[in-house]
């Protein structure tokens, strides 16, 4: 078991985790990272908020690609008319 460095919670169950992974806090909901086998620290909150913004830079592309997908079809439309 560990100890949450934020609120000082000393029951947090660490076995079902391996080093490096991260989960919250049961008491304070804190996000924390485990270092070794009952020793955790306070997660990186700005590595979490990066992972999020090239989540929505890859949707905002994904955005623009259908926009253009919709603009050939309105060209084939235009071609075929003018025939």
């Amino acid at each position: 078991m560990a100890t949450c460095p934020e609120c000082e919670f000393d029951e947090i169950e660490t076995a079902d985790y391996e080093e490096g992974d991260t989960f919250s806090c049961p008491e304070c909901g804190k996000n924390l990272v485990l270092l070794a086998a009952d020793r955790v620290e306070v997660a990186d909150e700005e590595d979490e908020d990066l992972d999020d913004e090239d989540d929505e830079d890859l949707e905002e592309e994904g955005e623009d690609d259908d926009d253009d997908d919709e603009d050939d079809d309105e060209d084939a439309v235009e071609e075929d008319l003018d025939e």
